[in-house]
């Protein structure tokens, strides 16, 4: 919740700046892209990106190990905190609910091994804890207490973080990420993520829209996925691959200004996480732009593969209800507008993780449209069969092999360190 108060405060002062002066992204961006990276790189190497990623390859690695500790480190973790609301203040297309997540895992393990260390030397008060039942408690805690929705932090922690672990039905882990989310319902009221003025109703036809949204969402948010893995390399040619390599913080300016040149060109609306937007969408509005969507996504990828600290969630749900926006101007008068935005929130959501079945919970329980389960629960599944044809592995799961093998030579090279007096 702190950060959530962090990050919202953070997003009050570009709002504030960017309406003041027109043309202050011009400078805040490739400025700011080049510090947070150079910052992330010397400081912070493993905060980069969503988080979501490093949680994974950590649930992966040895219990306790050095791999395990770097990746989901209580310092690295405050760097997050911090880094993602300096993101979000410069106005880059992130969301914090990814840091969310790594932040609940550090601090989970944290505690772990903090209660291990006190009870070791004591028998009759030995708590031993599976440090990946601890991860997977904070990870999935975090996005229940990120997004308020608990139910959906218990799916989360069984589809995406419960691929191939023994985590899926730990007691701990539910009890965590249940404990986390109706803590935060006690707190802050049992209010939804989106504030929706109307009720969705479902039709007859709106079945076309399912598909519609599917497909749609489904190569989009497949192609989405596919860029954010290639990275900066794979998005300029082969000729200046090189330079991007060695040279990450002049390759995050440049992002950072592709990423202002947008938001002007977007009439700001790129800026941030794109929850003012999807919000106005989801009520029937307009989003303040024809280029929205379409934009935000551009936005995101240039934020993700600049290396800057921040999630891809809610930016994602913003993609997918400009594509909403997108698709109501082609086929006008056919789809109910709002409607059209929630399917293609949730279809985007799925299609860039292909977890659907967390992407129809989180959306449902955001916007209070139990009601709409069933067609959720299909526009999901079929964006996330699209969105295999062009990116066959899991973004997610993808993207933690990187960190896996960055961990491994880290821990290797750390221990060769150690070792080298005495040889």
């Amino acid at each position: 919740m702190a950060f959530a108060w962090l990050a919202e405060k953070a997003l009050d002062l570009n709002l504030f700046v960017t309406h003041r002066y027109w043309w202050s992204g011009l400078l805040m961006l490739p400025l700011g892209f080049a510090a947070l990276r150079w910052v992330t790189v010397r400081y912070a190497a493993q905060a980069r990106g969503s988080g979501i990623p490093q949680v994974i390859a950590a649930m992966d690695m040895p219990s306790r190990s050095d791999q395990q500790r770097l990746l989901v480190a209580l310092p690295q973790a405050l760097w997050k905190i911090v880094l993602t609301a300096g993101g979000l203040a410069i106005g880059a297309s992130i969301g914090r609910e990814g840091p969310s997540v790594q932040v609940g895992a550090a601090v989970m393990l944290a505690w772990g091994a903090w209660l291990h260390e006190k009870t070791r030397a004591n028998s009759n008060l030995r708590i031993g804890f599976r440090t990946d039942a601890l991860i997977a408690a904070g990870a999935a805690g975090g996005l229940a207490a990120a997004f308020n929705t608990p139910l959906a932090g218990v799916v989360f922690a069984i589809e995406e973080l419960g691929r191939g672990s023994v985590v899926r039905f730990d007691r701990l882990v539910m009890a965590g990420v249940l404990t986390a989310g109706f803590l935060t319902l006690a707190l802050l009221g049992n209010n939804s993520y989106f504030r929706v003025e109307h009720t969705f109703l479902a039709l007859s036809n709106d079945w076309l829209g399912v598909v519609l949204a599917g497909v749609a969402n489904g190569v989009l948010g497949g192609l989405f996925a596919r860029l954010l893995l290639r990275g900066a390399p794979g998005l300029v040619p082969s000729g200046w691959r090189h330079h991007t390599q060695q040279h990450p913080i002049v390759t995050a300016a440049a992002c950072g200004l592709l990423a202002a040149l947008l938001g002007l060109i977007a009439h700001g609306t790129t800026y941030g996480t794109g929850y003012a937007q999807a919000s106005s969408l989801l009520n029937g509005h307009e989003s303040g732009s024809d280029l929205f969507g379409i934009a935000k996504l551009a936005s995101t990828v240039l934020a993700y593969v600049a290396g800057l600290p921040g999630g891809i969630f809610t930016p994602s749900l913003a993609i997918g209800a400009g594509i909403g926006e997108h698709l109501s101007a082609l086929f006008p008068g056919h789809f109910a507008p709002g409607l059209l935005a929630l399917l293609c929130m949730a279809g985007f959501l799925a299609a860039a993780t292909q977890a659907p079945i967390t992407a129809t919970v989180i959306t449902m329980e955001m916007t209070r449209s139990q009601d709409l389960t069933l067609l959720l629960l299909a526009v999901t599944v079929l964006a996330s069969f699209v969105s295999r044809q062009f990116c066959p592995r899991p973004f997610y799961h993808s993207a933690s092999r990187n960190f896996r093998r960055e961990a491994v030579t880290l821990a290797r090279a750390s221990h060769e360190t150690r070792v080298e007096p005495h040889g």
